[in-house]
């Protein structure tokens, strides 16, 4: 994705148009990959991302990150409550929270996050970027 995105940038709008896309491909990246390497994230949503990136650029890439977030906050939120477990992800997000203030070692983060996922219910981040990404289309009229 991110490779056929960079192309089309380069062949709609020459070399500009590859740092267009470039841009796009970094901010996508930048977005999510502060989490990916705290082992909060996988590296499909991170490519994702990216991917996205290069195909529509920074300021779009941005935004649509942004109602993604929303998405993912939406759908996390109902997910808990069909099962009804506010109290353990609430402990587990107070956790995270203490974790990542104390510990300042992404490895050690990230270490910590791969024993712990076994046992959470966990979100694929890739459906609310999908939803978040053409929402913000829709939204904008690029769709």
């Amino acid at each position: 994705m991110v490779l056929s995105g960079l192309i089309y940038q380069t062949w709609v709008g020459g070399f500009d148009g590859l740092l267009g896309g470039l841009l796009g491909m970094t901010t996508g990246l930048a977005c999510l990959l502060p989490l990916y390497a705290v082992g909060g994230m996988g590296a499909g949503d991170v490519k994702l991302m990216a991917g996205i990136g290069a195909w529509i650029g920074w300021q779009d890439t941005f935004y649509s990150f942004c109602v993604s977030v929303v998405v993912g906050a939406i759908m996390a939120v109902i997910m808990v409550a069909y099962r009804g477990a506010w109290k353990k992800h609430y402990e587990n997000f107070l956790k995270i929270l203490s974790e990542w203030s104390v510990i300042r070692d992404p490895y050690e983060l990230s270490k910590i996050a791969a024993e712990r996922k076994p046992t959470m219910f966990l979100l694929p981040y890739g459906i609310p970027i999908c939803i978040g990404t053409i929402g913000y289309f829709v939204y904008t009229g690029m769709m």
